[in-house]
C-alpha cells in the first residue's frame, strides 16, 4: 500500500470521476486506475461500483474517515518538517551550566531573540552530567557544559571546545587560606569543603584531583548553587574550589577572598597551573543542520569576551566524535 493509492482514493470519492480525479492529480487516468486496482488487491475488496459515476462501495465508505485521517496526517507532517528545515521551529531548549547563565551566555540568549523573534528560547540550568543526559533524551537541543568525554562519544554528537578555565579557590576574608597570594596544596588539604552536587563536572574534577594526590576530600556540604556557595563559604569555616566564571560576584564581595592555586614544579599531580575545566557546546549532527540551532551555535562561538577567549585550545574546533578516541 503506497501513499499515492490513498491520495487516488480520496481524490475519486470527492469527484465522483476517475477522469475528473486524474485531471485535479494531474496524472493520466490509466495511472490513477492503476492505483485503484492496486489498492484494491491489496486490501481484497472493491472500494468503488464501476459505472457513470465512481460511487464507493460498502468497503470503500468504511475505508473513507481512516484514508482522510492518515493523509492528514501526512501533510501534517510534512509541514511540520518543512517548516523545522525553514527554521520555524516553534522553541529552542538550552542546557547550560549555571556559571555560565551569569557570565558571558546573557548577550548571546538577546542577540537570538532578537534574530528569532518567533522561536521560544528557553534556558535550563543543569550539571553536566544532567545536561548531557537531557540531551541525548531529545529533552533539549543544545547544551554547554564542562566536557565529559565518556558522555560525547556517541558518533552522532558534535562537541565545540569553548574554552579553558582555571580552577580557584573561594574562602572568608578572614579565613587562614586568604592570607595566601597562592595557596599551597599542601594547606588546602587541610581545610574541610563546600562542593556540587554529585552529578556536576567540577564536582567529578576535584574528587579526581584529590584521588591522584592520594588526598582525602573534606567534602563537608554539597550545594548546587552559586549563590549558595558564596552564603556558606561567607561563614567563615569552608572553602571552596570554583571555576573563573563562577567567581564574577564573589570578586565584587569584601567577605570574601579568592586566591589562586600555587604550583608545585616538583610533583607534576599538584601543579595548580593544571587545574582547569574544559567548557564545550554539544549538540547533534542532525540539530545542527536547523537554522535556528545553527545560529545559536554560532552566536556562542562570536561572542565568548576576549579574556575567555585567548584561553582557546588551539585545536578548540568543531569535531564529529566518531574521528576521535
Amino acid at each position: 500500500m503506497r501513499l499515492e493509492q490513498l491520495q487516488a482514493f480520496l481524490a475519486i470519492a470527492k469527484t465522483g470521476s476517475f477522469q475528473q480525479a486524474a485531471r485535479t492529480s494531474g496524472v493520466t487516468q490509466s495511472t490513477i486506475s492503476r492505483q485503484i486496482q492496486a489498492l484494491e488487491a491489496d486490501l481484497g475488496i472493491e472500494l468503488f461500483h464501476r459505472s457513470t459515476h465512481a460511487k464507493l462501495t460498502l468497503g470503500g465508505e468504511r475505508l473513507l474517515p481512516r484514508v482522510r485521517k492518515i493523509c492528514q496526517e501526512w501533510q501534517t507532517a510534512t509541514e511540520e518538517l518543512a517548516d523545522l528545515i525553514a527554521g520555524k521551529q516553534p522553541e529552542l531548549c538550552i542546557a547550560v551550566i549555571h556559571s555560565l547563565c551569569g557570565s558571558y551566555l546573557p548577550p548571546v540568549l538577546q542577540k537570538f531573540c532578537y534574530d528569532y523573534p518567533d522561536v521560544q528560547l528557553r534556558v535550563t540550568s543543569l550539571g553536566s552530567d544532567r545536561a548531557l543526559k537531557v540531551l541525548k533524551d531529545g529533552l533539549v537541543d543544545l547544551a554547554i557544559v564542562m566536557n565529559n568525554r565518556f558522555l560525547t562519544t556517541s558518533k552522532e554528537m558534535v562537541v565545540e571546545v569553548l574554552y579553558d578555565e582555571p580552577i580557584e579557590v573561594l574562602t572568608a576574608a578572614n579565613h587562614p587560606l586568604a592570607q595566601y597570594e597562592f595557596i599551597p596544596w599542601s594547606e588546602l588539604i587541610r581545610y574541610p569543603q563546600v562542593v556540587f552536587k554529585d552529578g556536576y563536572g567540577m564536582q567529578r574534577l576535584i574528587q579526581d584531583r584529590f584521588e591522584r594526590m592520594e588526598a582525602t576530600l573534606q567534602s563537608a556540604l554539597e550545594v548546587n548553587t552559586l549563590d549558595a556557595f558564596r552564603g556558606v563559604v561567607r561563614q567563615g569555616k569552608l572553602i571552596a574550589l570554583l571555576p573563573q566564571s563562577a567567581l564574577l560576584e564573589a570578586r565584587l564581595d569584601p567577605t570574601l577572598a579568592i586566591r589562586s592555586l600555587a604550583s608545585n614544579n616538583t610533583n607534576s599531580l599538584v601543579d595548580g597551573s593544571s587545574l582547569t575545566r574544559r567548557v564545550v557546546m554539544v549538540t547533534t549532527q542532525d540539530r545542527l543542520q536547523i537554522p535556528p540551532i545553527k545560529h545559536f551555535w554560532q552566536l556562542v562561538q562570536e561572542n565568548i569576551p576576549l579574556q575567555i577567549n585567548q584561553q582557546r585550545s588551539p585545536s578548540s574546533t568543531a569535531i564529529l566524535l566518531d574521528n576521535v578516541s
